[in-house]
């Protein structure tokens, strides 16, 4: 049977707002994020040369801007390099953790409200970056909840794909790094104690095949080893 293989790749640099840990910002990626995306799409369409790989012909992507202008050079570049995508699909399902009615205000007004409030409690010191918290606002959900949803969707067009392709097939995902982290732990490719340790590098694709009995397991691409002392990426 033809192998599977899901690239998730983080968006390239993009203007993000200071201060703020809503990753639901609606801003376009940086020239020098457009840049690292061009750059690593050469690289990537280089490893699909060498492994005789075909790539799915619908990617993935996030909703958010920068996501979509990440998946849209990539694209473009692969087409250059004479492997064709026909479309971006946008989902809802590859964003990152939602902060809910408090989205794209800063840290200290955050904390403030919940301060504030009587029915909340003090959140923890780490709570940017605690996989298990969860902001008490409508519409809030905690890091693991997050990697829940992205690897459903993952599992999903997984499935699909397997059922579809005769030859070696990588698909797409473009989306964000700590949603693609948590999932990575909900699909058995991470343990619970490595989310604090890794990231992913913006635009450079980690590649996990998908395994004849709904396994995963990570082929290629390097985790970039993440400061823990920032949740927001």
């Amino acid at each position: 049977m033809a192998r599977t293989i899901a690239a998730l790749i983080r968006h390239g640099e993009y203007s993000q707002q200071a201060d703020t840990p809503s990753a639901h910002q609606p801003y376009a990626l940086t020239v020098q994020g457009k840049t690292d995306v061009h750059n690593e799409v050469d690289s990537f369409a280089v490893l699909l040369d060498e492994h005789s790989l075909a790539i799915a012909d619908r990617v993935d992507s996030s909703n958010m801007l920068r996501a979509w202008q990440t998946a849209m050079i990539f694209v473009e570049k692969l087409y250059k390099h004479e492997m064709p995508t026909l479309q971006i699909d946008s989902y809802d399902a590859l964003a990152e953790r939602a902060v809910g009615s408090v989205a794209n205000m800063t840290i200290q007004q955050i904390e403030k409200i919940i301060v504030e409030d009587p029915r909340y409690e003090e959140p923890p010191q780490d709570w940017k970056s605690n996989s298990h918290y969860c902001l008490p606002f409508q519409g809030a959900e905690s890091l693991i909840q997050a990697g829940v949803r992205v690897a459903e969707h993952l599992q999903l067009q997984m499935q699909k794909l397997r059922a579809e392709v005769s030859v070696d097939t990588v698909k797409l995902f473009v989306g964000h790094g700590a949603a693609f982290r948590h999932a990575a732990y909900h699909l058995g490719i991470l343990e619970f104690e490595q989310l604090a340790q890794f990231s992913m590098f913006h635009a450079r694709p980690v590649m996990f095949e998908y395994l004849d009995d709904g396994s995963w397991r990570h082929i290629g691409g390097d985790w970039k080893i993440r400061n823990a002392s920032n949740g927001l990426d």
